[in-house]
């Protein structure tokens, strides 16, 4: 729901040419916890806001001068964390920008189910479930409406039972950051009905449901408690009426149609504690959840920069501030990953700390790794990692820790010979005990060569060089060559 712009294409609006995104107001104070277990620690924030403007990227953004010169690194002072109840989870998303035009998706997704189970799919994300202006779901109307332009409620209901058979947890696209009213007054669309008979609280909100500054829908409610979007009204979580609402309708999903996580949509557009409430009231903090909160990445002219804390920091503060019930897509691992691949930076990949340079190296646990999705890549291509070294990328997110989430059309549409080294990936991954808190040893990470070692169980380099010198893995020690593909190969060690 980030690039907004395509949102408002699919309605035949013109709209920005790059992302609409804003700054949370008042970023949050982290504790401080041992790095040692992969955990985050805090760095100041000195946070001045001037007015808007559009960075070399077309990004509309507020300036941010973070002070992070007196970064201390913490002592392990604490006991490690138990494993993370999902922590071995490898999730997919099951659909691209254009799948709801294939006529019924929801069936295409059924015909995949056996071929996902053989990969080692445990998580499959599924597009937003419900009736839509726009056709890929991310303008909602009647909430409980679910034939939408991927199918229809039944064939839905048969997916997640399928899913659910097969040992597949369905994931819901949850879009509740704003709804597309139904009817105008005096010309603004600001009345909802409720079409749909249904248990649980009505959804027949009036201008009180929505917030009292956006801009376009002259709501009556509170303030907003997150970023605007422009495109639709803006639902008004302050209200503790709207909030049960949606409550009962996403708990509604979770018992009746079978959906057992969520991933929730446009995170910056409201307050990360309401994200607590609403897990908490359904599926619970114990299962994979994730957001998706767009940062934007630090830049120099047309070139990254190195150092993309402040990116990680804020998802870091995010994570906090939902009390730890849903994990965060890591935008900056992406970002540094890609530059490094295009550039053969791979120097990129380690930070000043030794540690990987997202919020993989931070809070691996609560880190969802990702190559690409329907926005960053799909038809819209608006971030797309390069095609060359896409089998690099995955190498590297099925490797290394933190939750790593597959795209659909990189394993379905992309050719047998991608398809087989993800599987192979998945397939290593799995039977050498990887999760999303596994310990990494970077060993090495100059411009053209990058080698880690992860629980002593996987050697991985990556880049052009081939001469590994002291760093290639010895037989003798147990190592053995496992996979290859395009700059990069890998090595398991025999138990």
């Amino acid at each position: 729901m980030l690039l907004q712009h395509s949102r408002l294409q699919s309605l035949g609006t013109r709209g920005s040419s790059k992302l609409a995104c804003q700054l949370p107001l008042q970023p949050l104070k982290v504790k401080r916890l041992p790095a040692a277990v992969g955990v985050p620690f805090d760095l100041p924030m000195h946070n001045h806001f001037n007015s808007r403007k559009s960075d070399e990227h077309g990004f509309r953004t507020r300036d941010v001068h973070v002070n992070v010169s007196t970064i201390e690194a913490p002592t392990a002072t604490e006991p490690p964390p138990k494993t993370s109840p999902y922590g071995q989870s490898v999730m997919m998303q099951a659909f691209g920008w254009e799948s709801c035009t294939k006529g019924n998706w929801y069936k295409t997704i059924m015909s995949k189910i056996d071929a996902m189970k053989s990969v080692g799919i445990t998580h499959l994300w599924l597009p937003p479930p419900s009736q839509s202006v726009s056709a890929q779901g991310y303008m909602p109307g009647q909430l409980y409406n679910l034939n939408s332009k991927y199918g229809t409620k039944e064939d839905l209901l048969a997916l997640n039972k399928a899913l659910i058979e097969a040992g597949i947890t369905p994931v819901a696209d949850i879009v509740i950051n704003h709804r597309c009213a139904d009817e105008q007054v005096d010309g603004v669309w600001n009345k909802y009905r409720d079409d749909v008979d249904h248990t649980g609280k009505k959804i027949d909100w009036g201008k009180w449901a929505i917030t009292s500054n956006d801009p376009s829908f002259k709501g009556t409610g509170n303030p907003d408690t997150g970023d605007d979007y422009g495109p639709a009204p803006d639902l008004d979580h302050a209200n503790p009426e709207l909030r049960a609402a949606l409550a009962d309708w996403m708990g509604w999903l979770q018992t009746e149609i079978g959906f057992s996580g969520w991933r929730l949509d446009f995170v910056r557009g409201y307050g990360a504690r309401f994200v607590d409430e609403y897990i908490s009231k359904t599926v619970g903090k114990d299962v994979l959840n994730v957001g998706e909160f767009w940062v934007d990445m630090k830049w120099n002219g047309s070139d990254l920069e190195h150092n993309q804390d402040e990116a990680r920091q804020k998802l870091v503060n995010w994570v906090n501030a939902n009390g730890k019930s849903c994990c965060a897509f890591d935008f900056p691992t992406k970002g540094i990953l890609q530059e490094a691949v295009k550039k053969t930076q791979y120097n990129r990949l380690r930070d000043g700390q030794g540690k990987a340079p997202g919020v993989m190296g931070w809070w691996s646990s609560k880190s969802v790794t990702f190559i690409d999705n329907h926005d960053t890549g799909s038809s819209q291509n608006h971030w797309p990692f390069p095609s060359s070294h896409v089998g690099l990328g995955y190498a590297y997110i099925l490797t290394h820790p933190g939750i790593p989430c597959l795209f659909w059309e990189h394993l379905f549409d992309w050719g047998s010979e991608l398809h087989k080294t993800v599987a192979g990936l998945v397939a290593l991954r799995k039977r050498n005990g990887i999760h999303s808190q596994s310990k990494l040893e970077i060993l090495c990470a100059d411009a053209d060569m990058y080698v880690a070692r992860i629980d002593n169980r996987i050697t991985i380099k990556m880049g052009p060089r081939f001469d590994m010198g002291n760093h290639l893995p010895n037989e003798k020690e147990g190592w053995k060559f496992a996979l290859s593909g395009k700059d990069f190969a890998i090595w398991e060690k025999s138990p």
